[in-house]
């Protein structure tokens, strides 16, 4: 016969009570994603009855509401049912079931007291504990078990917050509720103390919200009951309540992983000093076995034991190819919040992998994002990433290193360390060397990651631990890239076409570009010469776009002494935080990283991100001290790159913290040089940045003498042939002025018109040389290839700048009037001291062109 609906909707909800009742001790964080579904802000801390207004417009809310209070009602007299006949099998003792179950009726009276909404539940728990009082004097024992069930029951969710006030109130209920059982003697004491321990340390070691509603409550009503029917010595009651503020109120505060240390030592403390003070020698016996009991609970040993049978038995019985099998009934599956370690689960997700890699990734990634077991995932990425990286034979299998483990999470654990995400940047810069368009530009490419594992190799040499998973890694992939690297060397100096050698574009890095940053050497010796001096001034390195400030920044690590530590910070990235703590956490680990790229490594630490979060650029100082300090000797030279976003920070935080941290630093932090790169002069920021930097020298980055550019030309790379007419020289130094970037690009486009030329065989490839003819034939395609340089440089300026040079484009002569836009342009390097001229003839051609499509 079927059930009838109200039947079925019963079991139903039973079922669910049930669920949440698992959930609260075993699932916490799958029991999180479920309140989240009920209610964004909902927590397991959280006193659903708080948020009674939304019952009508949420029923699923309103319902857990009901589930709660139901368990913390009931579930206590069930576990009173199983655990005493448990108890006088086996210590002989009788039990009181009258006491337990009058004691049971007033807890779920006050239970029902504290649904009913009452918003003083702190008056409402003083006058329980009148009750009590007066109980005592005047009424019988019966009366005041009752009166007392009723208050403790009323007191779960009084006035002090709903996880604090159940903590509070189970240790005042268990004090009065033990303190008027009686006394039967030393041994029995101890036991119970024991037993109470046991369930209270579990309770203390689950999950909150419900974990302390739910799983305390029935800890607390079934201890109380257990309490009043064996009677108990006031020593184990009070050591028993000791134990559930300490235990709760840690874990509340804390967190479980500090919860459980602090619970740990705080437990055999206080469980003696306990028996110490009630002086009575069997509550003090009470007390050490208790508080024992107490910490074997809060580390969650009681399920534990069964967990360690489970998956030896997992791991002994099933075969290797049947461990794929397994990982569905790994421990952790059914228990998220194991705290001891437990072994073979990453050996097993490991041999699984090879069966089944999918199963496996679900595995790890069920381990990081619903269980506190991501060491144990960090074991498995790194035991199924060392399979994979050993067997790579050839540059084919590095490259696919990075496919094959993209499923690894990012950023990684950090349980994973350092080195396994070396070799993911490793694999990615090797395809990226594999993408280029030449065998010549591979080669170079491929120096990035051949370095990295040179680098790696001399790291790990002080690691023994590492050095046993990744050394003969690391020496193999090192070989197939040198071989490589060979080869296509081999090939470029075979190849028939012209080395394309120059970069356009991106700013220029020591490792690809080598020899291609040419000059600036005075630019670099007062730099040098400024950080060391007695007094460092702050220094300003300004110029115009696109004329190698950024690239100087990155080669200067190569150019200035050992004990100055340039560290280079792109602020237009960090600019995109909206927040002060977002800036802060961003330039902290900016710091970091370029540290990690010198050519000598440093390897500094993370910032502490509780006080980063709490207030970010007093973090920042202490943590700057801390590097000073452990780095003595060193001058750090913090270059702050496009220093000009700090403006839109201020702005869109509407505080001036950056700059403040940045004048402390000045005046107080003295190993700490501050280095900043613009393309504007301080006269044109906003008045309040000349508060900040004061004593500041301006270094001004111009364009290459014309030796310099000439060298550029002639000899970007070494051994690179004659590929110039004389006259072509002079006309890519005519039409670029020397301007870094455009002489680059106008000979990159150069060697792609000669390239053409030999592919279609209109030159001889050994013969084929550029001439003035060339460099006027690639003007056109300079222009379209560097629109956004040309682009920003006319939107940069001001109307009357533009109306001027319009003028002069026209054939017009500036008149007096135009004094002070010449002087500005001229400083600029947009036109001649004269005012009359522009300073690079490409500039002009383009906005010749911009006007004429106007």
């Amino acid at each position: 016969m079927s059930n009838t609906p109200s039947t079925s909707g019963f079991w139903n909800y039973v079922a669910e009570c049930v669920r949440l009742l698992y959930w609260s001790y075993f699932k916490p964080f799958t029991f999180e994603r479920w309140l989240r579904n009920i209610h964004p802000e909902l927590k397991r801390t959280d006193n659903p009855f708080a948020k009674r207004v939304e019952f009508r417009t949420n029923p699923r809310l309103h319902c857990y509401a009901g589930q709660v209070w139901w368990l913390t009602a009931v579930v206590p007299m069930f576990a009173v049912l199983l655990v005493a006949p448990v108890y006088i099998l086996i210590s002989g003792e009788s039990f009181n079931w009258f006491k337990s179950c009058v004691f049971l009726v007033g807890w779920f009276i006050g239970r029902f007291v504290d649904r009913g909404g009452n918003k003083n539940r702190l008056v409402l728990f003083l006058i329980a504990v009148l009750s009590i009082f007066l109980a005592s004097q005047f009424f019988s024992e019966v009366a005041l078990v009752v009166v007392f069930g009723v208050a403790l029951g009323a007191a779960f969710g009084m006035a002090f917050g709903a996880t604090f006030g159940v903590a509070l109130g189970a240790a005042i209920g268990v004090v009065f509720g033990v303190g008027v059982g009686v006394a039967v003697g030393v041994a029995v004491g101890v036991a119970v103390g024991v037993a109470f321990r046991v369930i209270l340390g579990v309770a203390v070691g689950m999950a909150f919200g419900v974990g302390v509603g739910v799983a305390l409550g029935v800890a607390v009503g079934a201890t109380f009951s257990m309490a009043l029917g064996v009677g108990v010595g006031l020593g184990v009651g009070l050591g028993v309540a000791v134990g559930v503020v300490v235990g709760v109120v840690v874990e509340m505060a804390e967190g479980v992983a500090e919860g459980v240390g602090l619970g740990v030592g705080l437990g055999v403390t206080g469980g003696m000093a306990v028996g110490m003070a009630v002086g009575v020698v069997g509550s003090l016996a009470g007390g050490v076995a208790g508080g024992m009991a107490l910490i074997l609970g809060v580390l969650r040993v009681y399920f534990w034991l069964p967990e360690l049978l489970w998956i030896l038995t997992l791991f002994l019985l099933s075969p290797n190819e049947k461990r794929v099998n397994c990982l569905r009934y790994l421990p952790p599956r059914f228990d998220e919040l194991i705290i001891l370690p437990l072994p073979f689960m990453d050996v097993m997700i490991v041999e699984a992998y090879r069966k089944n890699p999918n199963a496996a990734c679900e595995t790890i990634n069920y381990l990081i994002t619903s269980t506190n077991q991501q060491k144990v995932a960090a074991q498995a990425i790194s035991g199924i990433a060392v399979d994979i990286l050993n067997i790579c034979q050839k540059l084919s299998d590095i490259v696919e290193i990075a496919n094959q483990l993209a499923w690894i999470p990012s950023p990684p654990p950090k349980e994973l360390g350092v080195v396994l995400p070396q070799f993911l940047e490793i694999s990615q810069d090797v395809r990226a060397s594999e993408e280029a368009t030449s065998p010549y530009r591979k080669y170079e490419l491929l120096n990035i990651p051949i370095n990295a594992l040179r680098q790696l190799g001399q790291s790990l040499a002080f690691d023994a631990r590492v050095a046993v998973s990744f050394g003969n890694t690391t020496q193999s992939w090192l070989t197939i890239l040198e071989t490589a690297q060979r080869t296509l060397n081999e090939q470029a100096q075979q190849s028939k076409e012209i080395r394309q050698v120059y970069i356009a574009g991106n700013s220029l890095d020591y490792e690809t570009a080598k020899d291609r940053f040419k000059g600036r050497k005075d630019i670099f010796e007062e730099i040098e010469s400024l950080t060391l001096s007695e007094q460092p001034p702050v220094l300003l390195l300004y110029g115009g776009r696109r004329t190698g400030k950024t690239s100087a920044l990155k080669y200067l690590p190569y150019r200035v002494q050992a004990n100055i530590v340039p560290l280079l910070v792109d602020l237009q990235g960090a600019a995109a935080a909206t927040t002060l703590k977002g800036l802060a956490e961003n330039l902290s680990q900016q710091i970091i990283e370029a540290a990690r790229r010198l050519p000598r490594k440093i390897y500094l630490p993370n910032p502490d991100a509780k006080k980063l979060a709490e207030d970010p650029f007093p973090a920042l100082q202490t943590w700057l001290a801390e590097i000073e300090r452990s780095n003595s000797g060193k001058q750090f030279l913090l270059c702050l790159d496009e220093y000009e976003r700090l403006g839109e920070v201020v702005k869109a935080t509407s505080s001036r913290a950056p700059l403040n941290f940045i004048r402390n630093l000045l005046q107080y932090q003295r190993k700490w040089i501050l280095l900043f790169s613009g393309s504007q002069e301080l006269s044109e920021l906003d008045d309040y940045w000349s508060d900040y930097l004061i004593n500041t020298r301006a270094l001004r980055m111009t364009y290459l003498h014309e030796l310099e550019a000439r060298d550029l030309i002639l000899q970007p790379v070494e051994n690179f042939r004659d590929i110039y007419e004389p006259t072509a020289v002079d006309a890519i130094i005519q039409v670029t002025r020397c301007q870094p970037f455009l002489v680059q690009l106008v000979c990159y486009e150069v060697v792609e018109l000669l390239n053409r030329d030999i592919r279609r065989n209109r030159r001889e490839a050994h013969t084929a040389k550029a001439t003035a003819q060339d460099v006027k034939e690639v003007i056109p395609v300079v222009l379209e290839r560097g629109n956004q340089y040309f682009r920003e440089l006319w939107t940069s300026l001001a109307d009357s700048d533009r109306s001027l040079l319009r003028r002069i484009i026209h054939g017009e002569t500036p008149t007096q009037q135009d004094k002070g836009v010449v002087r500005k342009l001229t400083r600029k390097e947009i036109l001649t001291q004269e005012g009359n001229a522009f300073q690079v003839p490409l500039v002009q051609k383009y906005i010749e062109q911009l006007l004429e499509e106007e």
